[in-house]
């Protein structure tokens, strides 16, 4: 078998078929058999391994939900058989530092931790962290072979394994779903999206005439506090090279048949790309479910349902506004998911997450380096803020709506904030009137969130605070003060750090932030 299979793992269920590869002698027959309880054989499969790879591959038939089952694979007289396998739902977690952030870093750790040997039936898989400048056909190392989850495996360490939002989100979901869950976690912190994504989705992107010049300098003005590793005079480097996590971490995966993918990553695009980011992220989603169909022989469906969780806060009172353009990058600039441009999406906001006490995210040694070799000057140190928030349970929660709602089709799941659906400017009375998609909840009166562009003869577009007047069912009234020109434009939380814990200005009545827009 393939290096990702093992005891205790889960297979995806039907209507899929779940796939199954490995390697042997090329030319050899392979017979592949499941059994059940008593060895009874559920099914038989033949294949051939191919040459020059000495792969092979079958699709077994497609299973319900269950298990115990053995899983067997024999060459001649060489026999391989994984025990305790199930048929479940096989989710692929992904990204960069606040994905890979354990559960032993998040909030209420030690319950969290507590509450594992609940959950049997959840079986979790990590992949090590490695790169490689060639697309590779196996994983070159494994941090945790396929699980049964407990405190020791789930809280290993610090950005090790296993990832915090990745078991949440397979909990809540297995809390609706009541079937086995698969949680593969292949993440590496300050990563950019650049090293997930293929040479195809950066040629996509007009990036591959850089990626491929030798010597290529990235002259982006980078924030040295968090990003001392990508200098600007210097190479794209090690996790961040350009392709080498798809190659050495995804590419080895395509073969398994998968339910879904969620995605936590652009802190590092904040500071890199950070205006390609509305091409880079749909077109890595659009080349990894082209990737994961074709390579599971159609079984992985082509709109693979893709959650990500839209950048949180970083430093507070900063000036900066990458973060705010990277959270609008990531819905393609439209502001809600799904949309036309990224359809089968979900999002889960986490601007009104922040964690300014988080211990993580100042020095991280290790695997989940965000910020290796941190100089803080005497400026840094006014508005730090932390980039790992430790609260992972309500970005969970939020995630696990929106894969209820787009990825398992549940109707009644409510998983988007209010977002705007028109804007009435009233002249004589200097308001601006807002209607919102969905009942309003007004939790925080802030006199920053909103903000409108006025033209005037001396300056095309300034950006002035707008004053929340009124809060009504579903329309906010804005007072357009100092504003003495034509309103060309509208932007809502656009700040690195726009509130406060769970205090930002509007919410639906289910407790889901409006998302940001301009």
């Amino acid at each position: 078998f393939a290096s990702y299979y093992g005891d205790h793992m889960v297979l995806q269920k039907e209507p899929a078929g779940a796939m199954v590869w490995g390697y042997g002698e090329p030319g050899a027959a392979v017979t592949v058999v499941l059994s059940g309880a008593g060895g009874l054989i559920v099914m038989k499969k033949m294949a051939r391994v191919k040459g020059p790879s000495g792969m092979w591959t079958t699709v077994l038939d497609p299973m319900d939900q269950g298990g115990p089952y053995a899983l067997t694979a024999g060459q001649g007289s060489e026999n391989v058989t994984l025990q305790d396998v199930y048929f479940g739902d096989v989710w692929l977690c992904s990204g960069q530092s606040n994905m890979a952030m354990t559960v032993l870093q998040v909030a209420n750790a030690s319950q969290e931790l507590a509450a594992a040997a609940h959950y049997p039936y959840i079986r979790i898989f990590a992949a090590a962290p490695a790169r490689s400048n060639v697309e590779l056909d196996d994983l070159e190392r494994i941090d945790l072979p396929w699980s049964i989850p407990t405190a020791e495996n789930l809280g290993h360490g610090n950005f090790t394994y296993f990832s915090a939002i990745c078991w949440l989100l397979g909990r809540y979901l297995y809390e609706a779903l009541r079937y086995p869950l698969g949680l593969v976690e292949a993440a590496w912190g300050g990563t950019p999206i650049e090293a997930w994504s293929s040479p195809r989705a950066l040629q996509a992107c007009g990036l591959l005439g850089d990626v491929e010049r030798p010597g290529l300098v990235f002259c982006t003005p980078l924030n040295s506090a968090l990003f001392s590793s990508i200098s600007p005079q210097r190479q794209l480097s090690g996790p961040q090279t350009p392709s080498v996590l798809w190659n050495a971490m995804i590419h080895p995966l395509l073969n398994m048949t998968l339910r879904g993918v969620a995605w936590y990553q652009g802190e590092a695009n904040a500071f890199l790309h950070t205006d390609q980011y509305n091409c880079t992220f749909p077109a890595l989603i659009a080349d990894w479910r082209q990737a994961f169909h074709a390579g599971s022989f159609g079984q992985t469906e082509l709109l693979l349902p893709f959650g990500f969780v839209q950048l949180s806060t970083y430093r507070q009172q900063s000036p900066a506004d990458s973060f705010a353009r990277l959270r609008w990058h990531q819905t393609a600039d439209l502001g809600v998911v799904p949309n036309a441009r990224m359809p089968g999406t979900f999002m889960a906001v986490a601007m009104d997450l922040g964690d300014e006490r988080s211990p993580y995210g100042r020095r991280v040694p290790g695997r989940g380096d965000e910020a290796r070799g941190m100089k803080l000057s005497a400026t840094n140190l006014l508005f730090l803020g932390s980039i790992h928030p430790r609260d992972k349970q309500n970005v969970a929660h939020r995630l696990q709506l929106g894969a209820r709602a787009v990825a398992y089709g549940e109707k009644n799941v409510i998983f988007q904030g209010p977002y705007p659906t028109c804007a009435v400017l009233e002249v004589t009375r200097g308001l601006l009137n807002i209607t919102y998609s969905q009942e309003l909840v007004w939790r925080h009166r802030d006199m920053q969130a909103f903000e409108v562009c006025c033209s005037n003869p001396l300056s095309p577009c300034g950006w002035l605070p707008a004053p929340v007047v009124a809060v009504e069912s579903r329309r906010v009234t804005l007072a357009l003060v100092g504003c003495g020109g034509l309103v060309l434009a509208l932007r809502y939380a656009w700040a690195e750090w726009p509130c406060d814990y769970q205090s930002c200005v509007l919410y639906n009545s289910w407790g889901l932030p409006a998302p940001p827009f301009l």
